[in-house]
């Protein structure tokens, strides 16, 4: 019996790794050195810092503690004025129906991110009346494969993990879904995500019925 769902915002709501990725690159920039998108691919479900640490590793720099704070700082800067600018339009193809359905259905809705700026985003594009519980990096300790982001959200909900669905793009959020106990989908595709209970492309024409129906098999 499936009583919530709980959803990842970067690459399941919305598509922020756009931004993100032009803000981290321009800061690479600013430092003396540049990477590809292919490299940004390993900053998906990745805190902050952590993303930093990476960065700053494949440029070769080395930075004390307090220069990091900084650089993030300012990275995080960049990136709001990005996100600042969005709008409804940017929801993923077939989110906003699936969202409705939960609604119809009295499933309650969760959001689990790494991102600071989750509310905002979700404020931009319209849909934070939807969310019944809000955990994002602002209330969290431990980055994902750590379930802590997603137990967090249960337990906001009242729900158990195995009366959840956790909706993740990233093989670090499938792994923290399952460290927790609920069931995991992927959004995506089969070869990155393979560990979930089921992949799906994204949540055009998959509706509540159709995704419990993949959890049953």
């Amino acid at each position: 019996m499936i009583k919530a769902c709980i959803f990842d915002l970067d690459g399941v709501i919305v598509d922020t790794a756009k931004y993100h990725f032009q803000a981290w690159r321009r800061l690479a920039q600013e430092l003396g050195f540049d990477f590809t998108e292919t490299e940004n691919e390993k900053l998906k479900g990745v805190s902050r810092m952590q993303s930093l640490d990476l960065i700053l590793s494949w440029g070769g720099v080395v930075k004390t503690a307090k220069e990091k704070a900084a650089l993030a700082a300012k990275k995080n800067d960049w990136y709001v004025q990005l996100i600042s600018t969005m709008t409804p339009s940017e929801i993923l193809e077939g989110v906003l129906e699936f969202l409705n359905e939960l609604r119809s259905k009295r499933v309650k809705i969760g959001l689990g991110s790494a991102s600071k700026n989750a509310l905002t985003i979700l404020e931009k594009i319209g849909l934070r009346p939807y969310f019944d519980a809000l955990i994002d990096g602002n209330q969290t300790t431990k980055s994902k494969p750590d379930p802590e982001v997603f137990l967090l959200g249960a337990t906001a909900l009242g729900v158990a993990p195995s009366e959840a669905i956790v909706f993740e793009d990233a093989a670090k959020g499938i792994e923290a879904a399952l460290a927790g106990g609920f069931w995991a989908i992927g959004i995506g595709a089969q070869k990155d995500l393979k560990e979930s209970h089921a992949v799906i492309p994204g949540f055009k024409n998959y509706d509540f019925e159709k995704i419990t129906a993949l959890l049953r098999r």
